[in-house]
């Protein structure tokens, strides 16, 4: 028998093969991992602007809020307007005074309507918040 258990003719259990079970465990590891890359990458398409000179490090933050090339609002990656998310800002700064934000808008889009998105966010009462970048040189990541 497989893991050196003993049995006797008398049909007393003295050991239990694991052997099965770590392979279906095994399986199932790998099936969840190969997944898990498809439900991530169903999000908004933004092409982000670049930048030479980044930290490595990137802030993760509850709020994410991104702008589209056709000024599309989306929160979390729900499409939403600027009335709801707002209500929404404000209520994840309610639960938590330090809510930080991370703000995804396209390249495209004009100077005006980033800023009226960073208008949105400090208006919810969130201090800190960050304009996601693509680092010069690197392939943009999926947000």
């Amino acid at each position: 028998m497989a893991g050196g258990a003993q049995q006797d003719d008398e049909g007393e259990i003295t050991g239990i093969n694991v052997t099965p079970l770590v392979d279906i465990v095994l399986v199932l590891l790998i099936i969840f991992m190969v997944t898990a890359n498809f439900i991530v990458r169903e999000t908004v398409e933004v092409d982000l602007p670049r930048a030479a000179n980044t930290q490595d490090k990137t802030v993760q933050g509850p709020v994410m809020i991104t702008m589209d090339k056709d000024a599309n609002l989306f929160l979390d990656g729900a499409p939403t307007d600027t009335a709801s998310m707002l209500v929404k800002m404000k209520e994840a700064v309610e639960k938590d005074k330090d809510v930080r934000a991370i703000i995804s808008a396209d390249q495209t889009l004009n100077y005006g309507k980033v800023m009226t998105l960073i208008d949105l966010v400090k208006e919810a009462g969130i201090a800190k918040f960050a304009l996601n970048i693509v680092k010069d040189g690197k392939t943009p990541p999926t947000p």
